[in-house]
């Protein structure tokens, strides 16, 4: 990204000015000259150089440079049909061992008092997707989707947390974690892969292992495998 929250946060009045110009006029701007762009903002040549050095910039030359770069259009996306990746999770997984962590996973929630959904984005919603599916077959479950949302002592006594993660490595969720497990909580992960610092931080993980597939700057690999797996475990409670 050309503009980081941080440098937009440092522009004072008139830098804020060109910033939003420029916002505006990406295509325009990168090829102009500094003076057509000092007069489009009314601004001085000099507080369009300071503006590029807060930017990271040597000059308006570099400016325009990476402006133009960031106009370029990223080759277009091909997104896998949904039968692809589901038969890449049966071939991948479901020939391996996790059926046997499924087992593992479902005898700790079957012993634990509190069993406690944590993740975020699509994640998150998984997550409250699965402590409804949990609580529907009988075992009472409860989700977080806030990873500053206060958790009391209570129901971290004898209880599993159930961490949603496709990439592992989700800063907030990692902190979660390790707030949980030093409160005597055990962590059942459900990961895309297994080498993850989540996967790693648990004691049970469930990887599914799929091609992680972006569009733009949007995660869309798919989640049907985490629904297979939690809808699976749940059944092994019930049984």
């Amino acid at each position: 990204m050309l503009f980081t929250h941080e440098m937009i946060a440092s522009f004072n009045e008139l830098e804020l000015a060109v910033y939003n110009y420029i916002s505006h006029n990406r295509e325009k701007v990168a090829y102009m000259r500094i003076r057509e762009l000092a007069d489009a903002t009314h601004v001085s040549t000099a507080t369009i150089l300071r503006f590029c050095r807060k930017i990271d910039c040597e000059g308006f030359s570099e400016f325009k440079v990476k402006l133009k770069m960031s106009l370029d259009k990223p080759a277009k996306t091909i997104i896998k049909s949904p039968q692809h990746s589901i038969t890449e999770f049966f071939e991948r997984t479901l020939t391996g061992d996790l059926e046997e962590r499924m087992n593992e996973a479902a005898d700790l929630i079957s012993e634990a008092e509190n069993v406690l959904f944590a993740g975020m984005g699509s994640s998150g919603i998984l997550a409250e997707y699965g402590a409804r599916y949990f609580s529907s077959i009988g075992k009472f479950s409860m989700y977080v989707k806030d990873p500053h949302y206060p958790i009391h002592a209570k129901f971290r006594n004898n209880s599993v947390a159930i961490i949603l993660s496709v990439s592992g490595e989700t800063p907030f969720t990692i902190t979660q974690v390790h707030q949980l497990k030093q409160d005597g909580s055990y962590i059942i992960s459900i990961t895309n892969n297994k080498l993850s610092t989540i996967a790693k931080l648990s004691d049970v993980n469930l990887a599914y292992y799929v091609t992680e597939e972006w569009f733009q700057f949007a995660n869309i690999t798919t989640q049907v495998p985490v629904v297979y797996i939690l809808e699976a475990v749940a059944r092994k409670i019930s049984i």
